[in-house]
């Protein structure tokens, strides 16, 4: 019915057009001068980049930069890396997951960090089902590995190889947007998940879990993985998160100025 509809619009104003032409008596109307539609503004960067990268002679390209990019991750994160990320297509991973963290789905597929082990642990709290404790010490090697990375020596790869984030990002269909402010805008959204009092609530309607709460249930894909791990350990991504962004803005503010 709706691809009907739209079909059918251009048709009818096509037809009362010709009707207002061909009518009897009716007067040949004057051809309109048009004016050129105004261009659309490019959106003003926020948050550049530019500043910090190194010549694009110096990196690989987007296909080839998974070997350059996990060295540094590698470096940064300490040999255990990958049984925690995937090394495969990172640059990908990495941009599309930030891109939809805000959004309702989430793709596991493209999530650049491998799942968490095991199933969701849940237990009784009277009639009620709730996340256990025990579900919350899943999260926690993920934690730990992001609060022991320094956030500067972080940033600095992550400026290194910017450019390869910004052409995925286009290449993903944003043409004239600039990743680094979807990467900023994304933190803020994150940080501003709302604290769920614990023990938090579920329901199994189906296979999978949802919270009881409403409230909690409408949150985005990502906002939703910090009411999973538990209050402490979001507490302790969202204080590395702030860090991560005072150095991004930071180093922004530094090619501004």
């Amino acid at each position: 019915m709706q691809r009907i509809f739209l079909w059918s619009v251009p048709v009818l104003v096509l037809g009362a057009l010709a009707t207002l032409y061909f009518a009897p008596g009716s007067e040949k109307p004057q051809p309109q001068q048009l004016s050129a539609p105004a261009p659309t503004p490019t959106p003003a960067i926020r948050y550049p980049m530019e500043a910090h990268e190194p010549p694009a002679d110096s990196l690989p390209p987007l296909a080839d930069s998974d070997g350059m990019i996990a060295d540094a991750l590698v470096e940064l994160f300490g040999q255990r890396l990958p049984e925690f990320v995937y090394m495969k297509s990172i640059v990908h991973r990495v941009v599309a997951t930030v891109d939809n963290l805000p959004r309702d789905h989430l793709s596991m597929r493209l999530m650049p960090v491998m799942p968490v082990k095991g199933m969701p642990i849940t237990e009784k709290s009277g009639e009620s089902l709730v996340l256990s404790p025990k579900n919350f010490a899943r999260y926690q090697p993920y934690v730990r590995l992001a609060d022991v990375v320094p956030t500067e020596a972080l940033v600095a790869v992550y400026a290194r190889f910017y450019p390869l984030f910004q052409q995925q990002y286009e290449n993903l269909g944003y043409p004239d947007k600039y990743f680094n402010d979807r990467a900023v805008e994304v933190i803020d959204h994150l940080l501003a998940t709302p604290e769920a009092r614990e023990p938090v609530h579920l329901v199994q309607p189906g296979v999978l879990y949802k919270f009881a709460d409403p409230r909690l249930e409408s949150l985005s894909a990502g906002q939703k993985i910090f009411l999973r791990m538990g209050s402490a350990n979001a507490a302790k991504l969202k204080s590395k998160l702030r860090d991560i962004r005072r150095a991004l803005v930071s180093m922004a503010t530094a090619k501004v100025e």
